[in-house]
């Protein structure tokens, strides 16, 4: 008995019952409390980056070795976070990488349940087929591939396409909801060309005809001279405290985000400008677009410049400074959408005085 009056077990009766749990496959709650009902969000997902300079002489090299053929499907280098132990993720959501495809080349045309984004880096003279429409790709394009669309990418340029690839193929995966199909040919036909862009790029006019219901967005290609046009805008006036001059992309028909489990944001930092730091429950992967500056996520200072991707974990203090002369643009992709469906997304200020983590390492990785 204890002060209360309760039974307690001897630590040998105690070991005994622990293992008549462990054998019939239960688990006593007051041994893994702590673990399942922390505080806080203990992510295993790291704060990283990856160099451009690396990543694009790596797909080079990818494109020199390995061909498109149906089976491999696709030239793709994957954001492999480290903290993650071996899962293909790049963090727990979000499937961040780097696809290229060299002149007149086609990769195979098939479809799959996780949605996925690509966002141009390089290149002239690249497309990708949604469902029969042919979006014609420049670098800073957004480009929308919905869950269970047929789509294909190709070349008809006379140099490379490189462009960064966003998935919820870890969220997809984990919930075992992954159904993936190829095409019976190794091409869609083309029935339309920028389709899609000519009936919904307005934004803000939609044809009266349209009556959607589905939560991805019909417009499948954002063009760049558009969202450049609306960064310029919106910098005439404050941005925002955390973030500077930050856009989403919206699905034209709803409002909402472009894809159901993925938000896109566009990002102008202006020059010398520092943001306050804040959290949230989502997480998201980066991608360097134009200029230079620098990062802080859980006190680590990650410098950066074009073409670099890094990674912000959820529940992580972080904040983005542009200590240089010129602009920076960053675009993103985050799994906001999916926090906000199921209640569980929050956020907050950083609690210090100047709204500034200290630094306490630099990136080395």
């Amino acid at each position: 008995m204890n002060g209360k009056g309760q039974s307690v077990g001897s630590p040998g009766e105690l070991k005994e019952f622990y293992a008549e749990l462990g054998r019939r496959h239960l688990a006593a709650l007051w041994t893994v409390t702590a673990d399942l009902l922390p505080r806080e969000p203990k992510t295993k997902a790291l704060p990283w980056l990856w160099r451009w300079k690396e990543l694009a002489a790596l797909a080079l090299r990818a494109g020199e070795l390995v061909p498109i053929e149906r089976g491999g499907e696709r030239r793709v280098l994957a954001l492999v976070n480290p903290g993650l132990g071996g899962k293909y993720a790049t963090t727990h959501t979000l499937w961040g990488a780097v696809q290229i495809l060299l002149p007149g080349e086609i990769a195979p045309a098939h479809r799959h349940t996780p949605a996925a984004i690509r966002f141009i880096l390089q290149g002239e003279g690249g497309f990708t087929t949604v469902e029969g429409d042919k979006c014609l790709m420049s670098p800073g394009d957004l480009v929308l591939t919905p869950p269970w669309t047929w789509h294909d990418h190709g070349t008809e340029g006379r140099e490379p396409v490189i462009w960064f690839d966003g998935l919820d193929l870890p969220l997809a995966h984990d919930l075992d909801a992954v159904f993936f199909e190829p095409y019976p040919e190794h091409v869609q036909p083309v029935a339309r060309v920028n389709d899609a862009e000519r009936r919904f790029g307005t934004g803000q006019l939609l044809p009266t005809w349209e009556r959607r219901a589905d939560r991805s967005s019909p417009l499948y290609n954002y063009k760049w001279p558009e969202t450049r046009e609306a960064l310029d805008r919106l910098a005439q006036g404050e941005g925002s405290p955390f973030d500077d001059v930050a856009l989403e992309y919206a699905n034209p028909t709803t409002g909402g985000p472009v894809l159901p489990t993925l938000a896109c944001w566009i990002q102008l930092l202006r020059p010398g400008v520092r943001p306050r730091a804040h959290r949230h429950a989502s997480s998201a992967v980066y991608v360097v677009f134009e200029g230079s500056g620098e990062s802080i996520i859980g006190g680590q200072r990650f410098l950066w410049e074009r073409g670099d991707m890094f990674v912000i974990p959820p529940w992580t203090w972080h904040e983005h400074a542009n200590p240089t002369g010129g602009e920076a643009i960053l675009f993103s992709i985050h799994d906001t959408p999916v926090m906000e469906a199921l209640g569980l997304y929050r956020e907050e200020a950083y609690p210090a005085g100047d709204g500034h983590q200290p630094v306490t390492t630099d990136f080395g990785g």
